[in-house]
């Protein structure tokens, strides 16, 4: 799902070329845009755009939709030298071209979406949409009634001028709550409780959006999104 990108960005996407070689393909002669001859890397391909390489046509793979579930002490990045990363605990074949739709701290665990799609990962990410999410949260200390009333309207975070958006907090029991946001600050479920004078010992996400985290899967394990899962979010 895009509205044009850059020719030999759709070159290296649609085949197994690097963009450096993608680019040199198009220098080269070797790749027409509707029927004419392209020189121009930056060029702009439309969605409906007939793109071809040596008389072959060249097509964009699908976009993939997965959901994971993060186990604790796997960070959400790509790559990293020192942590086992979320993307490590997919197969390689799966892993390629993936990037996370928002992230969790390491020692946080749960759903943890993954895909191809830039403009589907903004509807989730961007905090101008307010995809709510819900987090499982276990604390140190019981919870009493003013601690709730402050988080549903909403607190001032150490080193922040403005408060926290209206949070939904669900009672499970005293030393247990979902919270539920509409934004993403930098630690935040663990910055909120400690505005109110509590500590998080447990934190699992279950919810994104409407996305629930499938109860069959295991810490590490892995799924593709149904078409209905993927057209709900937005």
């Amino acid at each position: 799902m895009y509205l044009s990108m850059r020719l030999d960005y759709f070159v290296a996407n649609a085949t197994t070329l690097s963009r450096r070689d993608a680019k040199k393909a198009i220098s080269a002669g070797r790749v027409r845009v509707d029927g004419e001859t392209c020189r121009k890397p930056a060029s702009p391909v439309a969605k409906d755009t007939r793109v071809s390489l040596d008389d072959q046509p060249l097509s964009l793979p699908e976009e993939r939709y997965l959901m994971l579930y993060k186990p604790a002490g796997v960070i959400s990045a790509t790559t990293d030298s020192q942590q086992p990363t979320a993307l490590d605990l997919l197969p390689a074949d799966v892993r390629h071209g993936l990037h996370i739709a928002g992230r969790l701290d390491a020692d946080t665990t749960g759903l943890l979406l993954l895909t191809t799609d830039g403009q589907w990962s903004h509807r989730i990410t961007s905090p101008r949409l307010k995809c709510h999410k819900t987090y499982r949260v276990t604390l140190a200390e019981p919870i009493d009634d003013f601690a709730i009333t402050q988080l549903q309207q909403g607190v001032l975070l150490h080193g922040e001028s403005r408060p926290t958006r209206p949070a939904d907090v669900h009672l499970l029991n005293a030393g247990e709550i979902d919270l539920t946001l509409s934004e993403g600050r930098y630690h935040q479920v663990k910055r909120m409780l400690a505005a109110v004078g509590n500590h998080v010992t447990g934190l699992h996400r279950w919810r994104v959006g409407p996305l629930i985290l499938d109860d069959s899967l295991a810490p590490g394990d892995y799924r593709e999104l149904t078409a209905e899962e993927v057209t709900s979010v937005g």
